[in-house]
């Protein structure tokens, strides 16, 4: 362990899960430290000694919400399995909450970099194409990973998961790479 790695207290944790839960419910646009920090049972000056900042605090909740994205995807075991198995995982309502959020922050992360969300999107694909990758050559993984991006997109907009589920079950049979396009 180096010197700069930073060990939470139970108390730290504790809010910053409470933030979490807060941030599924609520989103980021706006977020105040003041009904944050009511809501969770704190103060906005406990929230700023343990975390920094408003910012920082921002950014330990998108670190929360990338560990809780990685650890409900699991294990990776084919191509077809994969696809299926993060598919399943995304479509669930119980997650609309979580990629809600993750949306709001992949966008700001494109369209106002600099904030505390600033790599947040390039970070994601980053998971994303390393989960998938375990599994499948880099084109396909990159092919899977736009086609579950786009029918996620869909899926949140329009609630019809019967439609984008059959869009992703299609896709796992196309091929990728340059052999694609040559017919």
């Amino acid at each position: 362990m180096t010197g700069s790695q930073h060990i939470p207290s139970d108390r730290e944790t504790e809010l910053l899960d409470a933030a979490y839960r807060y941030v599924l419910e609520h989103g980021l646009q706006g977020l105040s430290l003041r009904p944050l920090a009511s809501a969770i049972g704190s103060s906005p000056r406990v929230l700023l000694f343990l975390f920094s900042s408003k910012e920082g605090l921002v950014r330990a909740i998108l670190g929360r919400a990338r560990q809780a994205e990685l650890a409900a995807m699991g294990d990776l075991r084919s191509l077809e399995s994969t696809t299926r198995d993060v598919w399943s995982w995304l479509a669930a309502s119980g997650h609309r909450s979580l990629l809600t959020l993750w949306l709001e922050t992949y966008a700001l992360s494109v369209s106002d970099p600099g904030g505390p969300w600033d790599d947040f999107a390039a970070r994601t694909v980053a998971d994303w194409l390393e989960l998938l990758g375990v599994v499948q050559p880099p084109e396909r993984a990159t092919l899977t990973l736009a086609v579950l991006r786009g029918a996620l997109l869909d899926l949140l907009a329009t609630g019809d998961v019967s439609r984008t589920s059959h869009a992703v079950e299609a896709s796992i049979d196309l091929p990728a790479g340059r052999d694609a396009t040559a017919s």
